[in-house]
């Protein structure tokens, strides 16, 4: 390994997807890349890890470019053992992606993909969260890498503030020329998330499906609104849960004070 940056990629699509693919050729064009990804499609896994079962990575050799390691279990722990056992020195840069689906709005809560990135972030490295609108295996990821390059540069220039990382969602298809807009997550949820069916046997079943709500369709500053008009949508993220200000919720500190007066 070189002394040029290191970058650690990983994602929740597993290490076949086109999309991880895409990424770690870019990145190995920036820097000295690590690729750490689930040995199966892990979306919707969030920030699980692994607590029941043993953990076994698999050494790929040369992965487009990159040293390439398969991992039996979830994208956060990918990161953990890349961290912890696989890498040679501390990244610079860990960024996850490119994912094949929308990670806007309240997706960023079940997403795999930004699980990965948060935990980037929760180690102090600077990361990224790189989506595309597009479920599609064979999505054309060529109008979101110009947009890859120029974030994950900046990125490796500037760094992000600490517990900061980036949720960056490309539309499946760009605007001409496609641009990138600072936006808010929209604030939306998912309807008829569920679908019974029966089997064979008369017995019930339910299969994961959904319509998603956007509750503002006219706010222009969301990342909903940019993705349907063909604009790249970046959305800083905090790790962080709590509000900054514990006290812009008045009626809770009162009933804390009046149970503790009792």
């Amino acid at each position: 390994m070189s002394e040029k940056p290191l970058i650690l990629v990983a994602n929740d699509d597993s290490y076949n997807a086109p999309g991880v693919h895409a990424l770690v050729e870019r990145m190995a064009l920036l820097g000295d890349v690590v690729a750490v990804c689930p040995a199966s499609p892990q979306s919707g896994q969030s920030m699980a890890i692994t607590v029941n079962s043993p953990l076994f990575v698999k050494e790929l050799g040369d992965f487009h470019g990159a040293q390439g390691y398969a991992v039996s279990g979830t994208p956060v722990d990918c990161v953990k053992l890349a961290m912890h056992h696989i890498l040679p020195r501390t990244p610079q840069l860990v960024v996850a992606g490119i994912n094949h689906g929308s990670n806007a709005s309240v997706n960023v809560l079940y997403s795999g993909t930004m699980g990965a990135v948060m935990e980037g972030c929760a180690f102090g490295i600077p990361s990224i969260g790189f989506s595309l609108c597009n479920h599609s295996l064979d999505a054309d990821f060529g109008h979101c890498l110009p947009a890859v390059d120029h974030l994950a540069k900046a990125v490796l220039e500037h760094s992000l503030p600490p517990g900061i990382c980036l949720n960056v969602n490309f539309p499946k298809v760009a605007a001409s020329p496609s641009a990138m807009r600072l936006c808010t997550p929209c604030r939306g949820k998912w309807n008829d998330e569920y679908q019974k069916y029966t089997d064979p046997h008369g017995h019930p079943y339910y299969w994961l499906t959904g319509v998603f709500e956007n509750e503002e369709p006219e706010n222009e500053a969301t990342d909903q609104w940019s993705l349907e008009h063909g604009l790249i949508s970046v959305v800083p993220v905090s790790i962080g849960r709590t509000p900054g200000d514990v006290a812009d919720i008045p009626w809770l500190a009162d009933s804390l004070r009046s149970y503790n007066d009792r």
